[in-house]
């Protein structure tokens, strides 16, 4: 990466720590192929097209960034084409819903009403830019 643009990386490990990281992927694109859950590894992780609020680009940038959930025990989907791997999908929101403590579910809420669910025993969450930022002329948008 260049010395311009700084790469993102950010750690979760609380609440409002995962606040940061929901406001950072705001927007974010992805294809359901890019979700994985490794069970035997207790990771998911999901390589998105994070839009560059904190650019200072005129017209915006997207930057490729991968996020990875740790200490995942399941992973529960909604409203989600898990069969089309090429179907595209937008992330608005992650939250975490507290359950025992120090575990939880983590959600994350995409547009048209799909989320997925994920069961963790701990908040152990990371998002890391993984290339250099393009130029896009695709705003996004949210209606009021």
């Amino acid at each position: 990466m260049s010395d311009a643009v700084t790469p993102l990386r950010l750690l979760a490990q609380d609440a409002d720590d995962l606040a940061v990281i929901s406001a950072a992927l705001q927007d974010a694109i992805a294809k359901i192929g890019d979700i994985r859950w490794d069970a035997s590894a207790r990771t998911l992780t999901l390589a998105c097209n994070r839009f560059r609020w904190e650019s200072s680009a005129k017209k915006g940038e997207r930057v490729r960034s991968a996020l990875q959930l740790g200490d995942v025990t399941g992973v529960q989907a909604r409203k989600l084409r898990r069969d089309a791997k090429s179907a595209v999908v937008e992330l608005l929101s992650i939250a975490f819903e507290a359950g025992e403590a120090p575990g939880g579910t983590v959600l994350l809420t995409f547009a048209g009403g799909g989320d997925l669910r994920v069961t963790v025993d701990c908040l152990d969450v990371v998002l890391a830019d993984v290339s250099e930022p393009w130029a896009t002329s695709r705003k996004p948008g949210h209606a009021e």
